[in-house]
């Protein structure tokens, strides 16, 4: 606009007028301000007090860097050398006397116990891919390491919870607890074996095949193992069926009996524990 390029210099010419008295009492009004920024300076420029011997740190993180690599190259392969891990990070939990180092270290020592004896399940090498992966993290160059972490005691605890549950028996369909599966394997063996000998015994035990097998069904079922189960109902079927079978029918039928029996047998065994 043309009035305005007229317009400025002269705004820009007029003098500002102002009083000593407007000069002080803008002082007065930000003096508090001023105080307390001066305050809080000191805070904000002081580095970050240790809570932990920098020789304990940096065996800390040395003491996660070969667990990770024990866990990473061997799995549960060799439980010997994860415990040996474990019981590394345990000695410098000790040291550094924080409950959280403590319970998290506590859990990896029963994780060590259950893998000298059991395949980890899939919870289990989930927690321990994830823990190893975190534990590890420096991805944020301005945050401080190992020990002295700002979010360290918070994962130890999300970690030391998360092992603590995947050790634990879930009663999730898909998530059984291995001892109930060996535990269920064992009577479904016993059972099975009762079958074959009731279907071997001459005149066929009709009444003893079919009562083990209600049973083993019964139990397939409440632990949710359809296969099992499916395979049990097809079993007690014919079995039912021997009640009013010819003689020329009883061989066929048993050998239908005996067939179906062996898959019974295949899917027992294919159950890992």
């Amino acid at each position: 606009m043309p009035w305005a390029r007229h317009a400025l210099p002269q705004l820009r010419k007029q003098p500002v007028d102002t009083t000593d008295d407007d000069l002080a009492s803008t002082r007065a009004a930000l003096n508090p301000m001023l105080d307390a920024t001066a305050a809080i300076l000191p805070w904000i420029s002081q580095t970050p007090t240790a809570r932990f011997p920098p020789e304990l740190n940096k065996r800390w993180q040395s003491a996660w860097a070969e667990f990770a690599d024990t866990w990473r190259q061997h799995g549960s392969n060799d439980p010997a050398r994860f415990r040996r891990s474990a019981m590394l990070i345990m000695s410098i939990a000790l040291e550094s006397a924080d409950a959280d180092c403590l319970g998290l270290a506590e859990s990896l020592a029963s994780t060590a116990d259950h893998l000298e004896h059991k395949t980890p399940g899939n919870r289990l090498q989930a927690a321990l891919h994830a823990l190893c992966d975190v534990m590890l993290d420096t991805s944020d160059k301005h945050l401080p390491q190992g020990l002295e972490h700002p979010h360290l005691n918070e994962r130890l605890r999300h970690f030391r919870d998360r092992l603590e549950t995947a050790l634990r028996p879930s009663g999730k369909p898909g998530e059984r607890s291995d001892v109930l599966d060996r535990l269920f394997v064992e009577d479904a063996e016993e059972r099975l074996a009762h079958m074959r000998e009731s279907l071997e015994t001459l005149p066929i035990d009709i009444y003893g095949i079919a009562e083990e097998c209600e049973a083993l069904i019964q139990h397939a079922e409440q632990i949710e193992m359809w296969g099992i189960y499916h395979l049990g109902r097809t079993v007690h079927h014919l079995a039912l069926q021997l009640y009013d079978a010819s003689e020329a029918d009883l061989d066929r039928a048993a050998d239908a009996i005996s067939a179906q029996l062996d898959l019974l047998e295949q899917a027992l065994h294919a159950i890992e524990y």
